[in-house]
Protein backbone atom coordinates (compact mmCIF):
# COMPACT_ATOMS: atom_id res chain seq x y z
CA UNK A 1 0.00 0.00 0.00
CA UNK A 2 1.37 3.69 -0.76
CA UNK A 3 0.10 6.17 1.62
CA UNK A 4 0.99 10.07 1.53
CA UNK A 5 0.95 11.57 5.13
CA UNK A 6 -0.68 15.32 4.27
CA UNK A 7 0.24 17.71 7.14
CA UNK A 8 1.25 21.53 6.73
CA UNK A 9 1.34 22.74 10.08
CA UNK A 10 4.03 24.81 11.17
CA UNK A 11 3.85 23.73 15.18
CA UNK A 12 4.87 21.16 16.99
CA UNK A 13 2.19 19.86 18.53
CA UNK A 14 -0.23 16.21 19.37
CA UNK A 15 -1.47 16.22 15.81
CA UNK A 16 2.37 16.71 14.01
CA UNK A 17 3.55 14.09 16.73
CA UNK A 18 1.15 12.03 15.68
CA UNK A 19 1.42 12.15 11.63
CA UNK A 20 4.88 10.96 12.37
CA UNK A 21 3.92 8.50 14.24
CA UNK A 22 1.77 7.11 11.70
CA UNK A 23 4.70 7.28 8.81
CA UNK A 24 6.72 5.36 11.34
CA UNK A 25 3.84 3.18 11.88
CA UNK A 26 3.24 2.27 8.16
CA UNK A 27 6.30 2.22 7.26
CA UNK A 28 7.48 -0.28 9.72
CA UNK A 29 4.44 -2.31 8.62
CA UNK A 30 5.98 -2.80 5.32
CA UNK A 31 3.84 0.03 3.38
CA UNK A 32 5.32 2.97 1.48
CA UNK A 33 5.20 6.40 2.99
CA UNK A 34 5.59 9.45 2.12
CA UNK A 35 5.13 12.90 3.72
CA UNK A 36 3.85 16.20 2.54
CA UNK A 37 4.70 19.02 4.51
CA UNK A 38 5.18 22.75 5.14
CA UNK A 39 8.92 23.37 4.04
CA UNK A 40 11.76 24.14 7.00
CA UNK A 41 8.83 23.29 9.73
CA UNK A 42 9.78 20.62 13.03
CA UNK A 43 7.62 17.63 11.05
CA UNK A 44 9.12 17.78 7.64
CA UNK A 45 12.37 18.09 9.62
CA UNK A 46 12.24 15.33 12.06
CA UNK A 47 10.95 13.31 9.07
CA UNK A 48 13.95 13.60 6.64
CA UNK A 49 16.26 12.47 10.05
CA UNK A 50 13.83 9.30 9.56
CA UNK A 51 15.01 9.04 5.96
CA UNK A 52 11.47 9.49 4.79
CA UNK A 53 10.71 10.33 1.22
CA UNK A 54 8.78 14.11 2.13
CA UNK A 55 8.04 16.96 -0.63
CA UNK A 56 8.30 20.39 1.70
CA UNK A 57 4.88 23.56 0.29
CA UNK A 58 5.68 26.95 1.01
CA UNK A 59 1.73 27.20 2.53
CA UNK A 60 -1.68 25.23 2.71
CA UNK A 61 -2.32 26.15 -0.71
CA UNK A 62 0.57 24.03 -2.28
CA UNK A 63 -1.30 21.25 -1.67
CA UNK A 64 -3.68 21.63 -4.23
CA UNK A 65 -1.27 21.30 -7.41
CA UNK A 66 0.59 18.98 -5.43
CA UNK A 67 -2.09 16.45 -5.46
CA UNK A 68 -3.39 17.77 -8.88
CA UNK A 69 -0.72 16.44 -10.04
CA UNK A 70 0.85 13.72 -7.69
CA UNK A 71 -2.05 12.50 -5.47
CA UNK A 72 -2.78 9.26 -8.01
CA UNK A 73 0.60 7.84 -7.31
CA UNK A 74 -0.80 6.84 -3.73
CA UNK A 75 -3.56 4.47 -3.02
CA UNK A 76 -4.32 6.63 0.40
CA UNK A 77 -3.77 10.36 0.94
CA UNK A 78 -3.96 10.57 4.82
CA UNK A 79 -5.18 14.38 5.43
CA UNK A 80 -4.38 15.39 9.64
CA UNK A 81 -6.04 18.74 9.23
CA UNK A 82 -10.08 19.85 8.40
CA UNK A 83 -8.14 22.77 5.73
CA UNK A 84 -6.26 19.51 4.19
CA UNK A 85 -9.42 17.57 3.59
CA UNK A 86 -11.03 20.42 1.84
CA UNK A 87 -7.93 20.58 -1.08
CA UNK A 88 -8.26 16.41 -0.82
CA UNK A 89 -11.58 15.82 -1.55
CA UNK A 90 -11.79 18.98 -4.34
CA UNK A 91 -9.01 17.80 -6.02
CA UNK A 92 -10.31 14.11 -6.08
CA UNK A 93 -11.60 14.48 -9.64
CA UNK A 94 -7.41 14.81 -10.93
CA UNK A 95 -6.18 12.31 -8.50
CA UNK A 96 -8.44 9.80 -7.43
CA UNK A 97 -7.22 7.95 -4.38
CA UNK A 98 -8.98 7.39 -1.15
CA UNK A 99 -8.89 10.03 0.95
CA UNK A 100 -8.77 9.48 4.61
CA UNK A 101 -9.01 12.33 7.52
CA UNK A 102 -7.94 11.91 11.13
CA UNK A 103 -10.14 14.16 13.18
CA UNK A 104 -8.70 15.11 16.58
CA UNK A 105 -11.44 18.14 17.43
CA UNK A 106 -14.32 18.03 19.63
CA UNK A 107 -15.75 20.94 18.54
CA UNK A 108 -19.01 20.25 16.78
CA UNK A 109 -18.68 21.19 12.73
CA UNK A 110 -21.09 23.48 10.92
CA UNK A 111 -22.59 24.08 7.85
CA UNK A 112 -23.95 21.67 4.80
CA UNK A 113 -20.19 22.28 3.19
CA UNK A 114 -18.41 20.96 5.81
CA UNK A 115 -21.04 18.17 5.56
CA UNK A 116 -20.38 17.55 2.35
CA UNK A 117 -16.90 17.74 2.78
CA UNK A 118 -17.31 15.18 5.39
CA UNK A 119 -19.25 12.86 3.25
CA UNK A 120 -16.94 12.84 -0.22
CA UNK A 121 -14.07 11.47 2.05
CA UNK A 122 -13.58 7.91 1.68
CA UNK A 123 -13.06 7.47 5.51
CA UNK A 124 -12.92 9.53 8.36
CA UNK A 125 -10.89 8.00 11.77
CA UNK A 126 -12.28 9.52 15.17
CA UNK A 127 -9.51 9.67 17.85
CA UNK A 128 -12.21 9.33 20.42
CA UNK A 129 -15.78 8.13 21.37
CA UNK A 130 -17.13 11.81 21.53
CA UNK A 131 -15.23 12.81 18.88
CA UNK A 132 -17.07 9.79 16.88
CA UNK A 133 -20.59 10.82 18.22
CA UNK A 134 -20.41 14.48 17.11
CA UNK A 135 -19.54 13.67 13.47
CA UNK A 136 -22.50 10.73 13.13
CA UNK A 137 -24.62 13.44 14.89
CA UNK A 138 -23.87 15.48 12.29
CA UNK A 139 -24.52 13.20 9.38
CA UNK A 140 -21.39 11.95 8.60
CA UNK A 141 -21.71 8.32 7.46
CA UNK A 142 -17.87 6.83 7.26
CA UNK A 143 -16.58 7.39 10.38
CA UNK A 144 -14.69 4.80 12.83
CA UNK A 145 -13.05 4.99 16.21
CA UNK A 146 -9.36 4.55 16.50
CA UNK A 147 -7.36 6.34 19.44
CA UNK A 148 -4.12 7.58 19.31
CA UNK A 149 -0.72 6.09 19.86
CA UNK A 150 2.10 6.49 21.96
CA UNK A 151 5.93 5.68 22.06
CA UNK A 152 7.98 6.00 24.86
CA UNK A 153 11.34 7.50 24.41
CA UNK A 154 14.56 7.85 26.67
CA UNK A 155 14.34 10.91 28.97
CA UNK A 156 16.81 13.73 29.38
CA UNK A 157 16.35 14.17 32.91
CA UNK A 158 19.51 16.12 33.65
CA UNK A 159 17.61 18.48 31.34
CA UNK A 160 14.79 18.62 33.29
CA UNK A 161 16.91 18.69 36.65
CA UNK A 162 18.67 21.56 35.33
CA UNK A 163 15.78 23.48 34.12
CA UNK A 164 14.59 23.21 37.73
CA UNK A 165 18.09 24.17 39.46
CA UNK A 166 18.12 27.40 36.85
CA UNK A 167 14.50 28.24 37.34
CA UNK A 168 14.95 27.91 41.43
CA UNK A 169 13.09 25.39 42.01
CA UNK A 170 14.64 23.11 45.00
CA UNK A 171 12.79 20.88 46.79
CA UNK A 172 9.56 20.84 45.76
CA UNK A 173 6.68 18.71 44.27
CA UNK A 174 6.39 18.91 40.74
CA UNK A 175 2.40 19.75 39.39
CA UNK A 176 3.37 19.91 34.99
CA UNK A 177 1.54 20.50 32.09
CA UNK A 178 2.27 20.29 28.57
CA UNK A 179 -1.32 22.16 27.11
CA UNK A 180 -1.48 25.32 24.58
CA UNK A 181 -2.45 28.43 26.18
CA UNK A 182 -5.56 28.69 24.37
CA UNK A 183 -9.35 28.59 25.16
CA UNK A 184 -10.28 25.19 24.44
CA UNK A 185 -7.13 23.86 27.34
CA UNK A 186 -9.07 26.05 29.87
CA UNK A 187 -5.77 27.71 31.59
CA UNK A 188 -7.93 29.98 33.39
CA UNK A 189 -9.10 27.54 35.61
CA UNK A 190 -6.29 25.96 36.05
CA UNK A 191 -4.82 28.94 37.75
CA UNK A 192 -7.66 29.09 40.20
CA UNK A 193 -7.21 25.82 40.98
CA UNK A 194 -3.71 26.61 41.63
CA UNK A 195 -4.62 29.35 43.44
CA UNK A 196 -6.93 26.88 45.66
CA UNK A 197 -3.80 24.77 46.14
CA UNK A 198 -1.64 27.09 47.25
CA UNK A 199 -4.14 28.25 50.51
CA UNK A 200 -3.57 24.45 51.65
CA UNK A 201 0.25 23.95 50.80
CA UNK A 202 3.34 25.32 49.85
CA UNK A 203 5.18 22.34 49.02
CA UNK A 204 4.82 22.42 45.34
CA UNK A 205 4.97 24.41 42.04
CA UNK A 206 3.14 24.36 38.98
CA UNK A 207 4.93 23.85 35.82
CA UNK A 208 3.20 24.94 32.65
CA UNK A 209 4.71 24.08 29.27
CA UNK A 210 2.98 25.70 25.86
CA UNK A 211 1.83 28.89 24.82
CA UNK A 212 -1.02 30.49 22.96
CA UNK A 213 -2.71 33.67 22.25
CA UNK A 214 -3.87 33.44 25.87
CA UNK A 215 -0.12 34.40 27.47
CA UNK A 216 -1.05 37.85 28.32
CA UNK A 217 -4.16 37.31 30.05
CA UNK A 218 -2.89 34.28 32.09
CA UNK A 219 -0.01 36.21 33.10
CA UNK A 220 -2.56 38.67 34.47
CA UNK A 221 -4.33 36.04 36.31
CA UNK A 222 -0.93 34.38 37.89
CA UNK A 223 0.24 37.84 38.95
CA UNK A 224 -3.00 39.41 40.49
CA UNK A 225 -3.71 36.06 42.41
CA UNK A 226 0.40 36.35 43.43
CA UNK A 227 1.66 33.06 41.80
CA UNK A 228 4.22 34.22 40.18
CA UNK A 229 6.81 32.21 42.36
CA UNK A 230 4.47 29.11 42.58
CA UNK A 231 2.66 29.32 38.62
CA UNK A 232 5.78 29.26 36.04
CA UNK A 233 5.22 29.81 32.46
CA UNK A 234 7.76 27.69 31.00
CA UNK A 235 6.62 28.12 27.01
CA UNK A 236 6.83 25.97 24.35
CA UNK A 237 9.68 23.80 24.41
CA UNK A 238 10.85 21.11 22.28
CA UNK A 239 11.35 17.47 23.54
CA UNK A 240 9.14 18.54 26.56
CA UNK A 241 9.06 14.58 27.31
CA UNK A 242 11.94 14.71 29.19
CA UNK A 243 10.39 17.07 31.47
CA UNK A 244 8.03 14.32 32.51
CA UNK A 245 10.71 12.42 34.43
CA UNK A 246 10.49 15.50 37.38
CA UNK A 247 6.68 15.45 37.40
CA UNK A 248 5.23 14.35 40.52
CA UNK A 249 1.59 14.58 39.13
CA UNK A 250 0.22 15.67 35.23
CA UNK A 251 -2.90 17.69 34.92
CA UNK A 252 -5.06 18.76 32.16
CA UNK A 253 -8.22 21.35 32.55
CA UNK A 254 -9.38 21.11 29.07
CA UNK A 255 -12.89 22.39 28.63
CA UNK A 256 -13.14 20.52 25.20
CA UNK A 257 -10.18 18.21 24.19
CA UNK A 258 -10.56 15.26 21.46
CA UNK A 259 -8.13 13.02 23.11
CA UNK A 260 -5.25 14.60 24.81
CA UNK A 261 -2.48 13.20 23.91
CA UNK A 262 -0.31 14.77 26.66
CA UNK A 263 -2.11 12.23 29.22
CA UNK A 264 -0.64 9.44 26.65
CA UNK A 265 2.65 10.76 27.88
CA UNK A 266 1.83 10.67 31.51
CA UNK A 267 0.46 7.15 31.35
CA UNK A 268 3.91 6.09 29.18
CA UNK A 269 6.34 7.85 32.05
CA UNK A 270 4.53 6.63 34.90
CA UNK A 271 3.32 10.09 36.27
CA UNK A 272 0.01 9.96 38.55
CA UNK A 273 -2.95 12.13 36.27
CA UNK A 274 -5.27 14.60 37.54
CA UNK A 275 -7.49 15.95 34.21
CA UNK A 276 -11.88 17.29 33.60
CA UNK A 277 -13.60 15.28 32.24
CA UNK A 278 -13.50 17.29 28.72
CA UNK A 279 -14.59 14.93 25.57
CA UNK A 280 -11.71 11.95 25.19
CA UNK A 281 -10.57 12.80 28.65
CA UNK A 282 -13.33 11.00 30.01
CA UNK A 283 -12.86 8.20 28.11
CA UNK A 284 -8.91 7.94 28.10
CA UNK A 285 -8.37 8.43 32.25
CA UNK A 286 -11.05 6.97 33.57
CA UNK A 287 -9.77 3.93 35.89
CA UNK A 288 -6.56 5.32 35.28
CA UNK A 289 -6.29 9.06 37.50
CA UNK A 290 -8.18 11.12 38.80
CA UNK A 291 -11.41 12.87 36.68
CA UNK A 292 -13.65 15.50 37.64
CA UNK A 293 -15.82 18.27 36.07
CA UNK A 294 -14.35 20.59 33.76
CA UNK A 295 -14.22 24.14 34.94
CA UNK A 296 -14.87 23.24 38.44
CA UNK A 297 -11.35 24.29 39.82
CA UNK A 298 -12.19 23.76 43.27
CA UNK A 299 -12.45 20.01 42.80
CA UNK A 300 -9.27 20.11 40.28
CA UNK A 301 -7.99 21.45 43.40
CA UNK A 302 -9.14 18.91 45.42
CA UNK A 303 -8.63 16.26 43.13
CA UNK A 304 -4.10 17.79 43.13
CA UNK A 305 -4.25 17.59 46.79
CA UNK A 306 -5.29 14.00 46.99
CA UNK A 307 -2.65 12.88 44.46
CA UNK A 308 0.27 14.79 46.02
CA UNK A 309 -0.41 13.34 49.22
CA UNK A 310 -1.13 9.74 48.02
CA UNK A 311 1.56 9.43 44.84
CA UNK A 312 2.91 5.98 46.35
CA UNK A 313 -0.59 4.76 47.29
CA UNK A 314 -1.67 5.94 43.76
CA UNK A 315 1.13 3.47 42.12
CA UNK A 316 -1.37 0.42 41.07
CA UNK A 317 -3.31 2.74 39.60
CA UNK A 318 -0.38 4.48 37.24
CA UNK A 319 0.95 1.14 36.68
CA UNK A 320 -2.37 0.35 34.85
CA UNK A 321 -2.17 3.11 32.97
CA UNK A 322 1.50 2.30 31.81
CA UNK A 323 0.13 -1.37 30.46
CA UNK A 324 -2.88 0.46 28.28
CA UNK A 325 -0.75 2.79 26.42
CA UNK A 326 2.00 0.09 25.99
CA UNK A 327 0.35 -2.87 24.94
CA UNK A 328 -2.54 -1.24 23.22
CA UNK A 329 -1.79 1.98 22.03
CA UNK A 330 1.44 1.41 20.88
CA UNK A 331 2.88 2.63 17.59
CA UNK A 332 2.08 -0.42 15.13
CA UNK A 333 -1.10 -1.86 17.02
CA UNK A 334 -3.22 1.69 16.17
CA UNK A 335 -1.70 1.36 12.87
CA UNK A 336 -2.42 -1.69 12.26
CA UNK A 337 -5.91 -0.59 13.35
CA UNK A 338 -5.18 2.06 10.71
CA UNK A 339 -4.22 -0.54 7.35
CA UNK A 340 -7.23 -2.74 7.98
CA UNK A 341 -9.98 -0.25 8.09
CA UNK A 342 -8.16 1.05 4.89
CA UNK A 343 -7.98 -2.17 3.10
CA UNK A 344 -11.68 -2.45 2.21
CA UNK A 345 -11.48 0.80 0.62
CA UNK A 346 -9.26 -0.64 -2.40
CA UNK A 347 -10.66 -3.24 -2.64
Amino acid sequence: MKILEINTEKTWRGGERQTLFAIKGFRDLGHSVELLARDGYPLINKSDELGIKSFPVKSHLGVIPFLMLYGKNYDILHVQTASLLTFAVLTKLFHKSKVVYTRRLDFIPKGWLTRWKYNKADLIIAISTPIKTILESFGVKKAVLIPECIEAKPLNNNRALNYLKESGIIGKKIIGTTSALVQHKDPQTLVKAIKLLSEKRNDFVMVHFGDGHLRTEIEQLIHENDLSEIYRLAGFTIDVEDFFSVFDVFVMSSEEEGLGSSILDAFIYKVPVVSTNAGGLAEIVKGRGYLVNKKDSKALSNALDLTLNNRDILSEQVQKAFVFTNETLNIQEIHKKYINAFEPLLR
